[in-house]
């Protein structure tokens, strides 16, 4: 791979009632074990096949936490590197909740799933910095 080439990454942000979809990732990730995050994963490119940003973040909250969307919106992109130096490109996205009971289906990825309210995730310890600033603008999208 090129040196100077991102691995792309997509958030699903997924809010019902007024509660955010978030998940406690699993103790064995290579990244960010065992803090919360909104649901998400790799941009994958299986032969033959062009996977797009919504299309990953429909995939990804289906495998990891069981859940159905609708229409998937951009909401902003941030870069990242990863604890084994992998340089992300995240692209953040809100997707309209559908259905599904929200569950860890990857117990690998997630060890747990929460539905927090906007004021818990600002006063949450255990959710980073980054998922805070990606909640604001989520929030500023859907007052609008």
């Amino acid at each position: 791979m090129d040196e100077y080439a991102y691995v792309v990454n997509v958030d699903g942000v997924v809010v019902r009632n007024d509660e955010y979809l978030l998940i406690e990732r699993g103790h064995e990730e290579d990244h960010a074990s065992g803090r919360l995050a909104f649901p998400g994963g790799k941009v994958e490119q299986p032969p033959d096949e062009n996977e797009t940003i919504e299309q990953t973040a429909v995939r990804e909250l289906s495998e990891e936490v069981g859940v159905e969307v609708g229409d998937v919106e951009y909401v902003l992109s941030s870069t990242f590197e990863t604890d084994d130096g992998t340089q992300c490109l995240n692209i953040v996205t809100l997707c309209e909740y559908v259905g599904g009971e929200a569950r860890p289906r990857a117990p690998d990825e997630v060890a747990a799933v929460h539905w927090l309210s906007y004021d818990e995730i600002e006063e949450h310890e255990a959710i980073p910095p980054y998922i805070e600033r990606y909640a604001d603008r989520v929030e500023a999208i859907r007052s609008n």
